[in-house]
């Protein structure tokens, strides 16, 4: 069960990223689910390096969603997605 919800979640966090970032007309629902999960994990890391705990729920959405943006935007870097 915990997967499910983990793929539903990272879902929901790759479709936003995937709004904030304006690539949402080229993601399916399994490019969401991907970078919503990979990016979620970038994220989660990130903040760590940098010291920042992430242990409160708006805090850990933020930074998920923070993440599957990067994500999205080093992708975009490498000619993956671009804004359309």
């Amino acid at each position: 069960m915990h997967w499910i919800i983990t793929l539903v979640i990272g879902g929901v966090v790759g479709w936003l990223a995937s709004i904030v970032m304006k690539t949402n007309a080229q993601m399916g629902w399994i490019a969401n689910v991907v970078i919503g999960v990979v990016g979620s994990l970038l994220g989660y890391w990130l903040a760590g390096l940098v010291g920042i705990s992430a242990t409160d729920g708006v805090v850990r959405f933020v930074v998920a969603v923070a993440g599957a943006a990067l994500l999205i935007f080093v992708l975009g870097m490498l000619g993956i997605f671009r804004k359309g």
